[in-house]
């Protein structure tokens, strides 16, 4: 289960011992699941949900999980680490032996049981760089692909550079990551109020930079971004949630408790699927 561990652990816990993650869960419940980050699909937020690793840093030892995890669409970089590695092998021949088809060009729709998308060596290019609509349309993709299976599916999406424009105290770079973002949460509401039966879950790891809003030299009719820090900080990260399921998103809590909640909302539903049949 979820749990804390120490700094930098991916799907381990203090201990260095393998954790089940909420993809296992939702596989062993018959349901698809998908990653989709602007960063590379190894770095650590994607990699928590298909690798176990004693380093977040270890890129190419968490890159070999991923074609024998339970993921079933991801999208995003990362290409070097599986086809330029150190030790000579080439994962995107491993991943076409476990029935992946692989683009490393382009967010073509493609049809297969599998799909993954390497489309940068290493991350993304920023928005700021022309990015463009990777990452909505990569969303819309994997949620058009996942949902094809009529007992669910799981997908993670990751703005993963709102947190460099944080880092680097770059106000243009995060807020144009978090308008991109907004605009893939927009496609995601879309899709979740069609649908009817998707949750949808909005948060974050952390806060970084300390980022706030603020008058330009005591003119209040300007505002400027203003930072505190170059790394994390403690403010508190809300949680917005839309969908069946969602009143159970409200308050104050750790962060480990909506990877339980998530998990307490599944095996409601497949009570509710059991007294349906019966």
């Amino acid at each position: 289960m979820w749990e804390k561990t120490y700094n930098g652990a991916i799907g381990l816990d203090k201990d260095s011992l393998k954790v089940k993650n909420i993809v296992n869960i939702a596989s062993e419940k018959g349901m698809q699941t998908g990653v989709i980050a602007t960063s590379s699909i190894t770095h650590a937020t994607p990699a928590s949900f298909f690798a176990h690793s004693k380093s977040r840093n270890f890129h190419e030892d968490i890159a070999a999980f991923l074609p024998n995890s339970e993921i079933d669409f991801f999208a995003g970089a990362g290409l070097q680490y599986f086809n330029k590695r150190k030790d000579s092998i080439n994962l995107l021949e491993v991943f076409k032996n476990k029935g992946f088809i692989i683009d490393t060009l382009s967010l073509q729709n493609s049809k297969g049981d599998k799909l993954g998308y390497l489309l940068a060596p290493k991350s993304m290019p920023r928005m700021l760089d022309g990015r463009g609509d990777f990452l909505p349309k990569a969303t819309q993709l994997g949620m058009d692909k996942l949902s094809e299976n009529n007992k669910g599916f799981f997908l993670m999406v990751e703005g993963s550079q709102v947190d460099w424009g944080g880092h680097e105290n770059n106000g243009e770079y995060l807020i144009s990551e978090l308008i991109d973002f907004d605009t893939t949460l927009g496609t995601v509401l879309d899709f979740a109020e069609k649908d009817g039966e998707t949750l949808v879950i909005v948060t974050a790891d952390h806060e970084t930079g300390g980022f706030t809003l603020s008058s330009k030299e005591e003119d209040y009719n300007t505002l400027e971004a203003t930072f505190s820090t170059h790394g994390h900080s403690a403010t508190m990260v809300p949680v917005f949630a839309f969908g069946p399921g969602s009143e159970n998103f409200g308050g104050i809590y750790e962060n480990t408790e909506i990877f339980h909640k998530m998990v307490q909302l599944l095996s409601e539903e497949k009570k509710e699927i059991k007294q349906t049949n019966q």
